[in-house]
């Protein structure tokens, strides 16, 4: 399968702010070294873990069998989350979604959930005569 040119309304613009995020993420990070001082802290991994998953989530759609090779990222993420003693992640229902509303690591700022839906056909632009 080949992927369109043209991405849906703001998941260019999100994947792209993503992208980014995670780079200064890795700047800020990567001169502490692993185990530091002043590196990282349990509501840290705890954000960056879930914004992983999240994107592995969304990420899943890209193609049909997407979430079969993807499954080795969650595994991962949940081998992870057991190393640094955090709370494994939210479990999934059948049809995919989160069998709860995702909840935050981080008590200082709260999430809303979207509801997902299936995308709707591209419909070709109306052209109406005048």
């Amino acid at each position: 399968m080949e992927l369109q040119t043209i991405a849906a309304p703001g998941v260019g613009e999100r994947a792209d702010a993503a992208a980014d995020a995670a780079c200064h993420l890795y700047d800020t990070v990567a001169p502490w070294g692993p185990g530091a001082p002043g590196g990282w802290s349990r509501t840290a991994a705890e954000d960056a873990a879930e914004a992983i998953e999240t994107t592995a989530y969304a990420l899943a759609s890209a193609a049909p069998g997407a979430e079969v090779v993807l499954a080795p990222v969650h595994a991962a993420l949940a081998d992870l989350r057991r190393r640094l003693g955090l709370a494994p992640a939210e479990l999934l229902t059948g049809d995919g979604l989160p069998t709860a509303p995702r909840t935050v690591g981080n008590p200082r700022r709260t999430r809303w959930v979207r509801a997902l839906t299936a995308p709707s056909p591209r419909q070709p632009p109306s052209r109406t005569t005048s």
